[in-house]
């Protein structure tokens, strides 16, 4: 008789094993519905998460809206603190343009490089050979564009005009490996204006590179690159870019550059074309650069 109950116990746990093994299976096979016990199990088991979680968001919840409350009540603060200082720096302005045309009246000084009238326009084509380096734009002659007017966007200087239709027009690059290519800038320091001319890109980097800079003055990282208006075709004080690294050149008598742009190159929509009120003259800027590239292909052939 004990015998008999062993084996009766052992053949229940061989049945037991053999029906949990084919649950088990049935249960990972690839199914697209689910059975009615696990439909019991997870409706159970969702309404308990249901229940639990519910309390447990409203908890978090009340937590989070205190702490947001917190951090916009920092933030708060500290944007009046940045407006009390905008509004002080406004001031400012409007007192140092108050002044600049008082010196003006009395100068009798009428024009101004950093004067000019903005045309906005819109970027209508890109050559995909030349992506980086020129730019069809919707603004033609009629329109009062010509060669050589600087081009911008919001954040900075990106190129000027080479050439121009009734109602089109094509702007180089500064990004251009064109190496007649320039752009007389300054760099505002303590020591006082540092003139250098923005003569390359550099594709690895990345960057601008500003030449000619005078070794005796002193040029750090992270000062700010504008235009100086004295080459003839860009206004003045038209944002180029941040100085990221100074070298000295290959023959160690003047300093180099490396400016990061603040415009971008590659994406492109809106552009304004800058008129300025001074006559554009020849100077450390460069002649029409297309013309420039003519004549040196025909100077190698």
């Amino acid at each position: 008789m004990p015998q008999f109950f062993s084996n009766k116990r052992l053949i229940l746990l061989l049945v037991g094993m053999i029906f949990l093994v084919a649950l088990i299976s049935f249960s990972l096979r690839d199914r697209n519905h689910a059975s009615l016990p696990e439909q019991l199990i997870k409706d159970v088991v969702g309404f308990g998460q249901t229940m639990f979680s519910k309390p447990t968001q409203y908890v978090s919840g009340i937590f989070n809206n205190v702490d947001s409350l917190l951090n916009t009540y920092d933030e708060n603060q500290r944007l009046k603190a940045r407006l009390e200082d905008y509004a002080s720096l406004q001031a400012d302005v409007n007192s140092l343009k108050l002044d600049n045309e008082r010196l003006q009246e009395i100068l009798d000084k009428k024009d101004d490089l950093r004067d000019f009238n903005p045309i906005q326009s819109t970027v209508i084509a890109r050559n995909p050979d030349q992506w980086e380096e020129k730019i069809i734009i919707n603004k033609g002659e009629i329109h009062g564009v010509q060669p050589n007017m600087a081009v911008m966007t919001a954040k900075g200087l990106i190129g000027k005009v080479i050439l121009t239709t009734p109602y089109t027009s094509t702007v180089e690059l500064m990004s251009t490996q064109n190496p007649n290519y320039r752009v007389s800038a300054v760099i505002a320091s303590q020591e006082g204006e540092v003139f250098g001319l923005i003569e390359g890109y550099d594709e690895t980097r990345k960057e601008l590179i500003l030449k000619r800079i005078d070794s005796e003055f002193k040029v750090e990282k992270g000062q700010k690159v504008t235009t100086s208006g004295l080459g003839g075709i860009f206004p003045k004080g038209i944002i180029i870019g941040e100085v990221t690294e100074v070298t000295t050149d290959d023959y160690g008598l003047t300093k180099l550059a490396y400016i990061k742009p603040s415009a971008s190159f590659s994406i492109l929509e809106h552009v304004i074309i800058a008129k300025r009120s001074i006559n554009p003259v020849d100077g450390s800027d460069g002649d029409n650069t297309e013309a420039d590239l003519t004549e040196e292909a025909g100077d190698g052939s």
